[in-house]
């Protein structure tokens, strides 16, 4: 799977993540990335660092949820078990998957 669509399937996990909250709110959320923090939803996937500390500054503990929330849709999407992750940190456990997916099966995933 090349990355663009990896990226894809991540955009999709945190749109729908989000959505939990209401469209509204998700809509919200976007604005209040790209006007504060200078983040566009298009380009979350490829600055997910970036991403995790707006929604850290923006949620505070609340981050965590959704955070989980994103790994578990992504999981899925990518027809990936939550056991493969590894870890417990957000953005490890995207770097897990994104391996998981861009090995094809054909590496070891620490």
């Amino acid at each position: 799977m090349p990355q663009k669509e990896f990226n894809r399937f991540l955009l999709a996990a945190v749109e729908e993540s989000l959505a939990a909250l209401g469209d509204s709110s998700k809509e919200a959320i976007f604005y209040h990335l790209e006007t504060t923090f200078n983040l566009k939803k298009e380009g979350i996937p490829s600055n997910m660092n970036d991403f995790a500390n707006a929604l850290e500054r923006i949620f505070g503990p609340g981050a965590d949820y959704l955070e989980r929330l994103i790994e578990r849709r992504l999981y899925e999407k990518l027809g990936l078990s939550l056991d493969q992750k590894h870890s417990d940190d957000f953005l490890s456990s995207l770097n897990v998957a994104r391996k998981h997916v861009m090995c094809a099966g054909e590496c070891v995933v620490p």
